[in-house]
């Protein structure tokens, strides 16, 4: 929106013309998000204490968490909100990338807003059936996969790019593709809805992932930086960079009402909308590998619930003391900060990883 009004008015006053610049808008959208998640913040967590929209929790879990009871949540809304808005603001709006990503956060959002909605608000312990959650994140991630297939005129845009290794690509074609990005999609979505099970846990690995696909997107829509990095250029991907620094400034400023003691939740709104936009915006860069990398606690947390579910069911035996795993630290007597600085630390080191893999091919 803002991009427009300075090509209009770059005709006549040339200064307006350094907002092209791919990096100063994201810079914009980062500190843009930032500033409506301060200003809106606070007023939405007195009308959700005032709503008694608050978390419910588990007396079978950690006996620290009794006394989160009964802390505002549904607080994705607001990163959902300062992400539209910057993205709205400062990316192109002609980028159908742009709309795909703002449309996948959406749907997505409003799926998790139905299920807090129920638990919350109707008091409906089940919330969404998980048939009908699976139904409706199935739809969605298959629409968008099936648009970016059949939309595809590039190869690179439908192979599978392995990291470390620059001649190794892997044709998917149509189905290969969407099959793979349906699976990135929604795993993502659930992996991160998972392992928000902590105060700041899930938001700060999300926000440092968002930060370095923002840098994927840049490289891979830029021509000579994705020839120099033997990258796959994808026309257009670098205005994700935009809608990715919206993540990491509404993000941020999420943290600071969700650090510990949080004052408010992200709930199922927030966590699968977060989750799904990172696993869209690494489908169309390319890097669904390196996404698994980066996103390596999100992948534990979920083979924890994985193992422990199957492992109930077929030996009646649990594996671990609670899942998602970082319950089972926090049983075995990790503090619960202890549990998500750690947390923290093994992301920062596999999103550095992930991002070693610009050079290392």
């Amino acid at each position: 929106m803002l991009l427009m009004l300075a090509q209009w008015l770059g005709h006549d006053i040339r200064a307006f013309n350094v907002f092209q610049y791919i990096t100063l808008r994201s810079v914009l959208a980062a500190l843009t998000a930032l500033v409506i998640s301060f200003m809106v913040g606070p007023w939405m967590i007195r009308r959700l204490t005032a709503l008694k929209i608050g978390q419910a929790v588990r007396d079978d879990g950690p006996q620290s968490h009794l006394t989160k009871a009964g802390t505002p949540t549904m607080g994705g809304a607001l990163i959902l909100i300062s992400m539209g808005l910057a993205t709205l603001l400062w990316a192109d709006l002609r980028n159908t990338y742009v709309w795909i990503a703002l449309l996948t956060l959406l749907g997505f959002g409003a799926i998790g807003w139905v299920d807090d909605w129920r638990k919350v608000v109707e008091r409906n312990p089940r919330g969404l059936p998980a048939r009908w959650k699976y139904l409706w994140q199935s739809v969605i991630a298959l629409a968008v996969a099936s648009f970016l297939a059949y939309s595809a005129h590039l190869p690179a845009q439908t192979e599978l790019i392995v990291p470390f290794f620059k001649q190794i690509v892997m044709p998917l074609g149509v189905l290969g593709f969407v099959v793979l990005a349906y699976f990135v999609i929604v795993g993502t979505s659930n992996a991160v809805n998972l392992t928000d099970g902590a105060d700041g846990l899930a938001i700060l690995p999300t926000v440092m992932v968002a930060g370095a696909l923002g840098i994927f997107a840049y490289v891979a829509g830029h021509a000579v930086f994705s020839k120099y990095l033997g990258l796959p250029h994808i026309p257009g991907a670098g205005e994700l960079t935009i809608f990715c620094a919206a993540l990491v400034g509404a993000g941020l400023a999420f943290l600071w009402f969700n650090a510990y003691p949080a004052e408010v939740f992200m709930g199922d709104v927030g966590a699968l909308a977060l989750g799904a936009a990172l696993g869209v915006v690494a489908v169309i860069v390319r890097q669904e590998i390196v996404l698994f990398i980066m996103g390596g606690v999100f992948v534990l947390e979920t083979i924890s619930v994985m193992l422990q579910v199957g492992s109930y069911k077929l030996r009646r035996k649990r594996i671990f003391l609670m899942a998602p795993i970082h319950h089972h630290f926090e049983i075995k007597g990790w503090k619960e900060t202890q549990v998500v600085v750690r947390f923290w630390i093994i992301s920062i080191v596999l999103v550095l990883i992930g991002l070693s893999t610009l050079k290392l091919r």
